[in-house]
């Protein structure tokens, strides 16, 4: 029954337990996290202020922030050029806004994720950009597009990166390239997403107006406007999976405080839209309800409708908006779906020997939905994925990968293959001529094979936290994990085990019996209800009666109004 490989975090020391005046499975928890000198908890538990970080640390932002200014001053046209996912739509909607409030004549384009694809589009650069925008700026996209700016340039267009994806042997001729990636940038944290380095350049701009002789804007005006943007920074952070440590982590603390004021009509709108009040927002909220809805958008229509949205102001209109997002989420959940069956469908190998890469390609496939379908895949089998929409000439593939094979890596050690790609070490994307495609797999198949090898046993690991009895599980219990929010990548919610778990009631819950449904409760004693999301299968192999050891997440649920305590299962299996 159990198909993941359970590990246990370390004890931690005796001496750090009994030195902090916190709850002891919160202290094994920050202990777990990195976190092993005493007088550091307070500092991981209510965090650093973000906004106080300098961010002329990034590499390039001195003359980033004089180039903006000349055109600010001088009424210039800047295009902000932003991407077509919830990090690149926030990015281009928080560097509009704080642009506009600096006193900027500034304008947004967002590319066609079918038409256009990732990164700068020469054509878009000629058709709408060229002979009115002086300067244009980047945001979530731009690092790997060479040729592009140095065609902008050649134009005459001065070009600004803010970009934080992988660097590549080049740097684009820009005028500034502002990436925390970069070899050479002195800031101290690496992995901030799209919106987070565009919000450290909204920092320096809004604060070095406000200091300008011709300036209209106070420094308090200028403060009340970067608070205003961290929403967004919440948002796009969260919905990319960049990890929820250091910088990142303090910067969304201080973005959910701001969404839980309701301020933004646009997420107010869309947070009514998914039945979710602003005051209980937190990373999971953002994740399975927020960051889906805006990325419809750009994946199945246009990314601008998901941009007006966040920046309308009036709410019969950005409610109308929601309401189209959420259709376009439905559609996208069951278009994924048709697309995941039938990539299984070309899949033909051993279960019990999966591949080392997994790969599927269709013309029925929509490129909006591929990267989800793939990211299914590896959920599913574990193993790195890809899957391609075949076009006429070109293809155009998503690839998701495991912790042990990095997909960009691999990709550009055969980007002699490629049109063009760029990503993560988990998340990459390319276009690639048809013809060749075959060698393309097969080359990948082969790294894929050579790493993977390396590691006999391939399943996902969960890393327990802590054990625990049932009478630990309570709501004081659950009041100090909140202290550990925001949680997501590299700061997960904590991982609880309990042992000798007597299931009461078990079935197969969801449209297609997907999901598993269980009630736990040892006779004579409280009920303690748990979902196991897409485990739906494991059903048939249980009954009422079992005793089982669980990993699970420990989660507040609401129904019809009244709270309770839900186990989120990770994994289960029979007790020792």
């Amino acid at each position: 029954m159990q198909s993941k490989r359970w590990q246990h975090h370390p004890i931690a020391p005796k001496e750090f337990i009994e030195g902090c005046a916190e709850h002891p499975v919160l202290l094994q928890i920050v202990y777990n996290r990195g976190v092993w000198d005493a007088a550091a908890v307070a500092g991981f538990l209510n965090g650093e202020d973000a906004l106080l970080e300098n961010p002329y640390r990034l590499k390039d932002m001195d003359a980033a922030v004089a180039r903006i200014m000349r055109a600010i001053e001088k009424k210039e046209v800047i295009c902000v050029y932003g991407d077509f996912d919830a990090d690149g739509v926030t990015a281009t909607t928080l560097l509009v806004e704080a642009l506009q409030a600096a006193g900027g004549r500034v304008g947004a384009y967002i590319p066609d994720r079918v038409d256009e694809g990732y990164g700068l589009n020469i054509s878009s650069i000629e058709e709408r950009i060229a002979g009115k925008a002086k300067l244009l700026i980047t945001v979530d996209c731009g690092i790997r597009s060479l040729a592009e700016i140095a065609a902008a340039v050649k134009m005459g267009i001065d070009v600004i990166i803010t970009d934080h994806h992988s660097v590549g042997p080049d740097l684009p001729p820009a005028l500034a390239v502002i990436n925390p990636q970069r070899a050479d940038c002195g800031s101290s944290f690496k992995r901030l997403a799209g919106v987070g380095v565009a919000f450290r350049l909204a920092q320096a701009v809004l604060r070095a107006v406000a200091e300008a002789p011709w300036s209209k804007q106070s420094p308090d005006e200028a403060a009340e406007t970067e608070r205003s943007l961290l929403d967004l920074v919440a948002v796009g952070t969260i919905a990319d999976m960049l990890p929820l440590i250091g910088e990142n982590r303090s910067l969304v603390r201080r973005g959910l405080e701001e969404m839980r004021r309701g301020q933004r009509v646009g997420l107010f709108a869309l947070l009514e839209s998914a039945s979710t009040s602003p005051k209980s927002v937190d990373s999971t909220i953002i994740s399975f309800r927020i960051a889906p809805r805006i990325n419809a958008a750009g994946r199945l229509q246009h990314a601008r409708l998901a941009y007006e949205l966040l920046r309308c102001q009036a709410y019969e209109a950005a409610y109308d908006q929601a309401m189209q997002l959420e259709l376009l989420n439905r559609k996208r959940q069951d278009l994924t779906h048709a697309a995941q069956k039938l990539a299984e469908s070309q899949l033909i190998f051993d279960r019990e020997a999966y591949p080392p890469l997994i790969f599927a390609a269709s013309d029925q496939f929509q490129y909006g939905i591929v990267g989800l379908v793939a990211g299914r895949l590896v959920d599913r089998f574990y193993r790195p994925s890809i899957v391609v929409m075949q076009g006429e000439e070109e293809s155009r593939g998503s690839a998701r990968s495991i912790d042990e094979f990095n997909i960009t890596a691999a990709l550009d050690q055969v980007s002699h293959l490629l049109v063009r790609h760029g990503g993560h070490s988990r998340a990459a994307g390319f276009t690639v001529k048809n013809e060749h495609l075959p060698e393309l797999i097969e080359e990948l198949t082969q790294r894929a094979a050579s790493e993977l090898n390396q590691h006999p046993e391939l399943r996902p690991t969960l890393w327990i936290d802590h054990e625990l009895k049932l009478t630990d599980i309570d709501w004081a219990l659950h009041a100090q994990l909140a202290r550990l929010e925001p949680v997501g990548q590299e700061n997960q919610s904590p991982l609880f085990l309990t042992r000798h778990c007597y299931v009461r009631d078990v079935r197969a819950v969801g449209r297609e019996g997907q999901h598993l449904k269980l009630t736990f409760n040892p006779p004579g004693e409280k009920v303690y209800d748990a979902i196991g999301f897409g485990l739906g299968s494991l059903a048939a192999q249980l009954d009422a009666g079992a005793i089982l050891d669980v990993v699970y997440h420990l989660e507040r649920n609401e129904w019809q109004g009244r709270p309770s305590l839900q186990w989120n299962v990770q994994d289960l299996r029979a007790a020792e």
